[in-house]
């Protein structure tokens, strides 16, 4: 937005001149100021509205203002491999940034509203940290840092609240290193945590899940990024225990902390005490992060299958044998605040097929946390996939009501084919939607917004601010034409807009506006007339 334009709407007080992300430090474990449900920028400038504009032709008013659209609309961006960003590991500070804008500009265009960014591929960090070096895939050696150095998370963060995106910080919770990842050094968490890490037999090294010093280790993980960052969000993908194909059939080689178990009087199966671990520790994290920042969530998007034959007719993978994965009982408990199953598999599949898994993982959601399914947009196999992954949305939203959304693995199915991307901005994502709120996640009312309008020749011109807007994150603008309601979701740093007063052959009637917090609660509304 232009300065000029801010200094005409900014409301006159005290409110803070910097963005809420230039509260983060990049000194690791040195938290941040911010009040509970900040959002990612505010206005730089401030003077009294009330002397830039004409005053409002009428007092406020009560009007019946239509419900806004909601819809959960992420995509995956994968940093292990460079699969997705930095598409090489040898890109430029500028390169890097560049890539990163391109994306989210993508994503703000075609009406999106959440990235899941994954900062921590293999024990490693896209982001300043003094618990794990940084990445290999960031820079090409584990442990170098950048240059220019600058913390990828923050630029991340700060860009996509801009444009209204919330930031899902995506974390693989055990992997210690990748095939992909170059050598292992004296800077990996490999040599680091030699204790608490085996090797498999596809060249890949894991942490230990049963050990407690593993449980420890990325527990102090997850909250420093808490602590220290502005995010929306953690989240973890599928793979807990690894997948069998990954040791080559053989078990995972855990003898050291199943014979401590069983020295100690552990009663448990293999399988169970294994399954046991996990769970505890999906439990202690969903927790911790609320005991930190109540209003970040905890998203998991498990293997799409429990187990073969639930429901019935379903064959395939078993998480609870495999990965030891009981991700029925998180959901069950509580422990997310949510639950992305990835369904790959097509609608007409009958082994796997996408309907049913949605329809039983929702009979198993008891405590009525977000149900978002993974729709695999690269590589579902059917011949017209943007039109198999529009029908998938359509199907979600039929399941899940009020409370729909999807994740696309990954945002290479939308930036390599431009016929998905026409599909979904032209069918399903036609108009911008916010995310569905989080009911059982406290967060403080938000106050009032305030509205000026004053005549500017053949438009309105409408202001707007708030006294809080500390805990604002976006806008929702309404404007009545010859009594019908139109809604426009705007970013937070859009503080006034040029109204037409006649639009297609109808009169402007009034002019209404709602603060969104970052959990998508509404303030209440302000309203006037327009004469």
């Amino acid at each position: 937005m232009k300065l000029n334009q801010l200094k005409l709407i900014l409301l006159a007080g005290s409110l803070a001149s910097c963005s809420v992300q230039n509260n983060v430090k990049s000194t690791p474990n040195k938290p941040t100021t911010r009040q509970p449900v900040k959002v990612a920028s505010k206005p730089k400038e401030q003077v009294d509205i009330k002397k830039s504009v004409t005053p409002p032709v009428e007092e406020a008013y009560k009007v019946n203002l239509p419900e806004v659209s909601r819809e959960f609309r992420g995509a995956w961006i994968a940093s292990v491999a460079n699969i997705n960003w930095p598409s090489r590991n040898d890109l430029s500070v500028d390169q890097q940034k560049a890539e990163a804008i391109s994306m989210l500009d993508m994503l703000k265009d075609n009406n999106f509203n959440a990235v899941i960014f994954q900062v921590r591929p293999s024990a490693d960090a896209l982001y300043t940290s003094s618990l794990e070096p940084w990445s290999y895939f960031l820079t090409g050696e584990t442990g170098r840092s950048p240059y220019p150095n600058y913390d990828p998370l923050q630029f991340w963060i700060e860009e996509a609240h801009k444009r209204g995106l919330e930031l899902h910080v995506w974390l693989n919770p055990y992997r210690a290193h990748h095939t992909n990842g170059g050598a292992v050094t004296s800077q990996s968490m490999v040599n680091k945590l030699s204790d608490i890490v085996v090797r498999l037999k596809n060249g890949m090294y894991w942490l230990d899940p049963a050990n407690p010093k593993t449980q420890g280790h990325v527990s102090n993980v997850v909250k420093d990024i808490v602590k220290r960052y502005d995010i929306d969000a953690i989240h973890f993908d599928d793979y807990f225990y690894p997948y069998a194909t990954y040791n080559k059939g053989a078990d995972f080689p855990d003898n050291a902390s199943w014979r401590e178990y069983v020295n100690n009087g552990g009663s448990l199966s293999r399988a169970d005490w294994r399954r046991d671990n996990v769970n505890k520790f999906v439990e202690r994290i969903y927790k911790e992060i609320h005991a930190e920042k109540e209003y970040v969530k905890f998203g998991i998007s498990p293997f799409g299958i429990w187990k073969p034959g639930y429901p019935e007719g379903i064959v395939g993978s078993s998480q609870y044998d495999e990965l030891y994965a009981d991700a029925k009982l998180w959901l069950n408990k509580g422990w997310v605040d949510y639950f992305s199953p990835q369904l790959y598999w097509p609608v007409s599949s009958k082994g796997q097929g996408f309907e049913p898994l949605l329809n039983w993982w929702q009979s198993e959601n008891t405590f009525k946390r977000h149900l978002w399914p993974g729709l695999n947009t690269v590589e579902v196999k059917v011949s017209d996939r943007p039109a198999e992954i529009k029908n998938q949305i359509e199907i979600s939203r039929q399941i899940l009501k009020k409370d729909a959304g999807e994740i696309h693995w990954s945002i290479a199915g939308l930036s390599k084919n431009p016929a998905m991307l026409s599909i979904l901005k032209n069918g399903p994502y036609k108009e911008k939607a916010l995310i569905p709120k989080s009911p059982w996640i406290k967060a403080e009312p938000l106050s009032q917004p305030t509205l000026f309008i004053a005549d500017n020749g053949s438009f309105t011109r409408a202001s707007w601010s708030n006294k809080e807007i500390g805990k604002v994150f976006q806008w929702v603008l309404f404007t009545q034409y010859n009594g019908v309601w139109e809604t426009e979701i705007l970013t937070l740093e859009t503080l006034s807009k040029e109204i037409p007063k006649y639009k297609d052959g109808k009169t402007l009637n009034a002019v209404a506006i709602k603060a969104i917090d970052r959990l998508g609660n509404e303030s209440d509304y302000m309203a006037r007339k327009v004469k």
